[in-house]
């Protein structure tokens, strides 16, 4: 089977214990984790071939980054090594209860900020994957990182390979002189899948729901498919916040076929939220690969995403059998004997 290829930076993570704040800590877990490489993870982890593409340090620190995503099943042999630049990092406060969760970044001058696009090889990169997964964070990095990014996707098209998005608007990490409204438009148009919520579609194109729509996500999607033809399917996911140990999501998909959505997962307690966008991305990409229709794929990909709250750090570590399980209704946690 051919495989899933992402691209876009690593970081490492560190957060104190338990839910300690970063006052009261004397230690600091580590581990590593990206929007794209997440992605490539929870694909390895669900029993798919994957790749991720990145720039890295060449110090002990890029090294270990590189053996913790090759431990979770993914190729990682066309990273770029550079003598220059260092490893970003963000801390991570996990909340409970009333107090949010909170996260500071520390990325300046990143390795994968300076990267060089002539050290990408897409056509070799991309001879043996059937689709290709970027984020809106890889574009908003430098202006290096974009035009990798926009060369990825050209090469990607012409190879005819499945290209994904989450154009995830990160308003503060475009500090390169570029704008995301001038840059991020002319990646979309190569798409066949975005995941884009109605925020992020006024943010970044301009574009609005209906005023009287009774459904403000399917209105939104249905004019970034005309304004972006090469769309074929846009999905994101809904999210009812209780407090930082409780929430509810659902899926939803809009296609050219019209709009459907999930129930709603009930999640409590919640043990750790991030990456769980990349999750739902992922099981997406799981349940088209495996040829599910779309109401089974957006499903699949929506109950990934409400595990992924369940487990510390960035990846979606659990398998297809195990979403399965959830699929089925099986939400109770009941022990596994």
């Amino acid at each position: 089977m051919k495989q899933i290829v992402t691209f876009g930076e690593i970081m490492m993570r560190l957060s104190p214990p338990l839910n300690y704040r970063l006052e009261q800590a004397s230690e600091l877990e580590v581990t590593y984790g990206g929007g794209d490489a997440n992605v490539a993870a929870s694909l390895a982890c669900l029993g798919l071939p994957a790749a991720h593409v990145t720039c890295f340090p060449d110090n002990q620190l890029g090294r270990a980054a590189t053996q913790q995503f090759r431990r979770l099943g993914v190729n990682m042999q066309h990273t770029v090594y550079r003598p220059d630049g260092r490893l970003g990092l963000y801390f991570l406060e996990v909340g409970a209860s009333l107090r949010a969760s909170s996260i500071v970044y520390d990325r300046y001058d990143s390795a994968f900020a300076k990267l060089d696009p002539a050290a990408f090889n897409w056509e070799e990169i991309l001879k043996d994957a059937q689709w290709l997964h970027w984020t809106g964070i890889t574009a908003a990095i430098s202006a290096s990182a974009a035009e990798a990014t926009r060369q990825a996707i050209a090469v990607a098209r012409r190879m005819g390979i499945t290209v994904s998005a989450d154009v995830n608007y990160r308003r503060n990490l475009w500090q390169y002189g570029q704008k995301a409204q001038d840059v991020m438009p002319g990646l979309v148009e190569g798409c066949d899948v975005v995941v884009c919520s109605p925020g992020d579609a006024e943010d970044l194109f301009g574009i609005t729901a209906d005023e009287n729509a009774d459904n403000g996500f399917a209105s939104m999607a249905e004019k970034l498919m005309r304004r972006f033809p090469q769309i074929k399917q846009v999905i994101a996911t809904k999210r009812k916040t209780q407090s930082a140990s409780h929430e509810r999501i659902k899926g939803m998909l809009c296609t050219t076929e019209g709009y459907r959505e999930t129930a709603y997962f009930d999640i409590t307690p919640v043990v750790d939220r991030i990456g769980g966008g990349d999750a739902f991305i992922a099981g997406f990409v799981y349940g088209q690969i495996n040829g599910r229709n779309a109401d089974d794929a957006l499903l699949f990909a929506t109950a990934a995403s409400a595990l992924k709250h369940t487990i510390h750090g960035d990846v979606n570590l659990v398998t297809a059998a195990e979403v399965e399980h959830i699929v089925a209704g099986n939400t109770t946690g009941r022990l596994l004997r």
